[in-house]
């Protein structure tokens, strides 16, 4: 018999007896106590405050231990079967027994289940945020030569370019159908393994059509097919990781969302050096083979996934009707407005590169390093914020990393002079160039911390979607101010080769204040959860022209890379490019 708040399927009320023991068994499961030293409770040695808690319903306990059923979900008559009471119990002794500092590590018993993400059940996701990293870093050192290799033209690499990041243009839409439409009974994982198998499928096509030389059309068809499959899962997991984020505790808030990019970040760590060195001692096809391999090694881990069956999805008008009460929201509008308007001022001196090689005499092996080092103390950066700076206020981390950052950025003005202190050339820049990677890490986080909680239930996939795509947009058009900035002064190869550097000092000077610029908007941004949640209340809390401007910013942003896109697939060279 199934018991839901005393009352049985039926209707009729359960005995006294068999509640008791209900309420009794389900206190152990959620609690640190093994339910072998909880002893039956004599009511009436009881009064009523000792009394609170034992009468809440089954759909109360298992909405704060994260498992299926949890109130505001779209199925409301979820019921307790024997086999999660069996589950719970098992969790109960499995924390009440002692196990370690390891155990705990892996299954921390402070956090509900569903958050444990080293449980069988769960751990698709982290693998899936590593699958990410790998490929990414896999793909870059690849695609940075293999074109060049293959006799592609300024203009057709600029369209592979194009094909490549296409997709990601569509993660909106990619997150939107997922809320609304099931794919065999399930939202997200149906959808994952689908994005893996053509990702898989587009790099095995490659291999067998293309083993030797391919055509620079099928080169940019086997990535543009790769990148929709890419992409699709990456929105998978971003929204898995938003709807399971709300079952954190509040003091361990932000922690599921470090883990995830944390495993993200040390796959491309790891894959980018790995890319490199297979691709120069064995050639490119061996880099593609394990492309094609690794989305079919996390399949089974996204088939043991647990996730709802058949939920019923919102219709598209409610969706739709939900995100614009959300971006009318003063919580969202403001903060995303900050991570605009910082972003957009992010202009790096797309010159430094030509003085490393042309006036320093750097070789592609050291700038790789260059490369190399900066992934991995972006990792670090990952890491510190996880385990030091996640209780810093988010306002507080980006003063002292932005002022950091005009520091190091400064620096490079004294390696333009030559004023190293008797530090070689190539330790200076590692310095300088790495560790404001590191910086970066630090501040990566607390932006996605903050969208996982501006997203509405129910709408996690078309919400943190349109949130990355307001962050990404302002980063590419970040790139496009960097590149119209190159005409002002005279920073060409030749002219830094014949010793002219006044206007490679001018250039990172203008670039070092925009960047430390953002500061000023800090204001923008809530220091903490709390104060994000008291922006969307009072008077002007909400605002149906930040709401306008929101979603004009997110679509035109959408529009721009699309037109950007398709100019350069259909007008290769429109841009000036050979």
């Amino acid at each position: 018999m199934t018991i839901t708040n005393g009352i049985d399927k039926n209707g009729s009320s359960a005995t006294s007896d068999t509640a008791q023991k209900t309420r009794h068994r389900n206190t152990a499961a959620t609690t640190n106590i093994s339910p072998l030293e909880m002893q039956p409770l004599p009511t009436e040695d009881y009064d009523d405050d000792d009394m609170e808690g034992l009468d809440e319903s089954i759909d109360d306990i298992l909405h704060r231990s994260g498992y299926v059923g949890y109130k505001g979900s779209d199925n409301d008559d979820d019921e307790l079967d024997d086999e999660m009471i069996a589950k719970m119990a098992e969790d109960a002794v499995l924390y009440g027994s002692g196990h370690g500092k390891l155990h705990d590590w892996l299954f921390p018993p402070n956090v509900p289940r569903t958050v444990q993400l080293m449980r069988w059940e769960n751990i698709a996701v982290p693998a899936c945020y590593l699958l990410v990293g790998i490929l990414q870093g896999l793909s870059g050192p690849l695609m940075n030569v293999y074109p060049l290799d293959l006799g592609a033209t300024e203009a057709q690499q600029a369209t592979i370019s194009s094909l490549r990041g296409l997709p990601a243009s569509f993660k909106l839409l990619f997150g939107f159908w997922s809320d609304n439409y099931l794919l065999f009974g399930y939202r997200r994982k149906s959808y994952m393994a689908l994005g893996w198998l053509i990702a898989s499928a587009s790099m095995i096509v490659l291999l067998v059509f293309g083993s030797h030389d391919p055509s620079i059309p099928l080169l940019s068809f086997s990535f543009l097919s790769f990148g929709v499959g890419f992409w699709f899962a990456d929105v998978m997991a971003d929204s898995i990781v938003a709807e399971k984020a709300k079952h954190e505790p509040p003091e361990t808030r932000g922690s599921l969302q470090s883990t995830c990019y944390a495993c993200r970040f040390f796959g491309l760590m790891i894959a980018a050096p790995l890319s490199t060195v297979v691709y120069s001692f064995v050639g490119p096809n061996h880099v593609i083979f394990f492309m094609a391999l690794f989305p079919l090694l996390i399949l089974p881990l996204v088939y043991w996934f647990q996730e709802r069956f058949n939920v019923t999805p919102r219709t598209t008008s409610e969706q739709c009707k939900e995100i614009w009460s959300t971006v009318c929201s003063r919580a969202v509008w403001q903060p995303m407005g900050f991570v605009y308007l910082y972003n957009l001022l992010q202009v790096g001196n797309v010159a430094w590169r030509e003085f490393l090689k042309s006036v320093l005499g750097f070789t592609s092996n050291q700038l790789n390093s260059l490369l190399i080092v900066a992934y991995v103390l972006l990792y670090l950066g990952i890491m510190a914020y996880k385990y030091y700076f996640i209780h810093w206020s988010w306002r507080a981390v980006y003063i002292w990393t932005t002022l950091l950052n005009g520091v190091l950025s400064a620096l490079q003005i004294l390696l333009i002079l030559g004023e190293t202190f008797g530090i070689p050339p190539f330790w200076f820049a590692l310095g300088d160039d790495a560790f404001a990677d590191f910086i970066g890490g630090i501040q990566f986080l607390p932006t996605t911390i903050m969208m996982v909680h501006l997203c509405p239930t129910g709408s996690e996939g078309a919400s943190y979607a349109m949130f990355t795509t307001v962050n990404n947009s302002a980063l590419g058009l970040s790139s496009m101010i960097s590149t119209m900035l190159l005409p002002i002064w005279d920073v060409s190869k030749e002219t830094l080769i014949a010793g002219d550097m006044s206007g490679m000092i001018n250039l990172t000077v203008l670039t070092t204040a925009l960047q430390v610029s953002g500061i000023f908007f800090v204001f923008l941004l809530p220091k903490t959860k709390e104060d994000l949640i008291q922006l969307g209340h009072g008077a002007s809390g909400r605002s149906r022209m930040g709401g306008i401007i929101f979603l004009s910013i997110t679509f035109l942003s959408i529009l721009y890379a699309l037109v950007v896109g398709i100019l350069n697939i259909v007008a290769p060279g429109w841009m000036g490019e050979s």
